[in-house]
Order: C-alpha cells, then structure tokens, then sequence
C-alpha cells in the first residue's frame, strides 16, 4: 500500500473514532508500527492530526469537508451564514448549479428559495435539506456512500455529462501554490469532475482554510472562477491572492 492511500485510510479511521492508538492502525493496515508513527508524524506536520502517546485524535473534528454526524453547522457559523448569503447573490431562477458535500453549501441549501432551479449534489444532508423544496428540481447522481457523502465512479461518469452552470465547492484548504486540498481519495474525482464541467467554479471557504494545505489537491486557483469567503480573512492575504489573478470576494 502506497503511503498516500495509508494516509486516507488513517484519516478515514480517525474521523469516525476521533482518536486512534497505533497498534489499532497497525492491525488494520497490517503494517508495523514503526511505519504507523511515521505516518502519523507526517500528518502531524501537516496540521491533520495531534500526537498524543500511544496515538492520535483529530486536530478539529470538522476540518474535511465530510460533516460529523450531528451539528454540522456549530463551528464558525456566522462565517458559513455570510459566504452562504454572498454565494446566493450568484444563485438565479433556473439557473443549473452543483452543491458539493460541506457545511457551508448545506448553509447554502437552507438558504435558497423555493424556486426553479436544478441542483446536482452528492451530500445526504443537502439532499433532504431540499427534497420539501418542490419546485427545485434534485439531481443525485449514485455512488456508495462516504458519511454524508455519495462517491465513486457512477457519480463522476454521470456528472461529467451534465450541463453545469455554477458549481460550489467546499475544500479543507486553500493556499496558493497548492489551490484547493482535502484530505480523502474518495472525493477527488467527484470534485474534479465539478470543476471540468462547469462553466462557472466558486470556491466557498472560511478565512481559517486559507494558507493550509491537506493530503490531497483537486483543484488549482486558475481553475476556480471566484473564492467566496468571510470579512475575517485579513486584507494581506486577500491582495496576495488577488495579486495572483484570483477573484475574491470577502466584504
């Protein structure tokens, strides 16, 4: 096993325990456990993930773009509230737009009229968030199931054959070099095919995403139309990405 695909698999284990001890990553990945700790110390460096004796837990709990299984919307709430409201301001009647997995495009779900409109997405939590919205039209392409979220190769093969308008993209990251990061292999392709086929790709994150990197990148700046995120992301960082050619809007 290469040790990108070991280093999911730790976060996939982690994010449904919280916590890990070596010799339980060890028996499930039938690796030593010399091979466990520096794969734990790599994420570590990262940011992923805290080194506590005889194992891990998580750094933040939702820092992966795949929502825990209660109160998704906790954390930084008036933030996901704002880059909702400003990623509406997009949104128009019959317009056809994809809703990747993530607490702020569920924030953006909630919030969306009654309208005509057709939705793609692949997130359960969205999925009944706008099944009582009767006159959106709800696109769900297959897959096996991911926590709250539907992957796998029927659901790329059939997104990259749809006519998006405007995809919202959530991402555990964003720095400059490394563009849009998160840290599951599973999701990759999903996003990839969002990003291809659209003809408009917004990324919505929060101001604390910025400058961070995960284990995976799907998608480069030049590929992402605008960045709709928070007033809290500094005015620096904001003229470092807009000096780079990539659209912003935070006030």
């Amino acid at each position: 096993m290469n040790p990108i695909r070991r280093h999911e698999m730790i976060m996939e284990v982690m994010l449904n325990q919280k916590d890990v001890t070596v010799n339980e990553l060890s028996d499930k990945l039938q690796v030593t456990g010399k091979t466990i700790r520096e794969d734990l110390s790599k994420l570590e460096e990262q940011g992923l993930i805290v080194r506590v004796h005889g194992g891990a837990v998580l750094a933040q709990s939702d820092q992966f773009g795949i929502l825990p299984s209660k109160d998704p919307l906790d954390k930084y709430s008036d933030e996901k509230t704002e880059i909702a409201l400003r990623a509406l301001a997009h949104i128009e009647q019959d317009d056809i737009i994809a809703l990747d997995g993530g607490s702020t495009t569920l924030e953006i779900a909630r919030r969306l009229d009654n309208m005509p409109l057709t939705v793609v997405t692949n997130d359960v939590y969205i999925i009944s968030e706008l099944v009582p919205k009767d006159h959106i039209r709800l696109v769900v392409p297959g897959g096996y199931r991911v926590r709250n979220m539907l992957a796998g190769p029927e659901a790329v093969s059939y997104v990259q054959q749809l006519n998006i308008q405007k995809a919202f993209l959530s991402s555990t990251a964003v720095h400059i070099e490394h563009g849009l990061s998160i840290y599951t292999g599973d999701l990759i392709e999903f996003k990839q095919a969002l990003v291809s086929t659209a003809r408009k790709v917004f990324a919505v994150v929060d101001h604390h995403k910025f400058g961070q990197t995960a284990l995976r990148t799907f998608a480069s700046l030049q590929e992402v139309d605008v960045i709709l995120t928070d007033k809290g992301l500094s005015p620096e960082t904001a003229e470092q990405f807009r000096s780079a050619g990539i659209a912003i809007e935070c006030e």
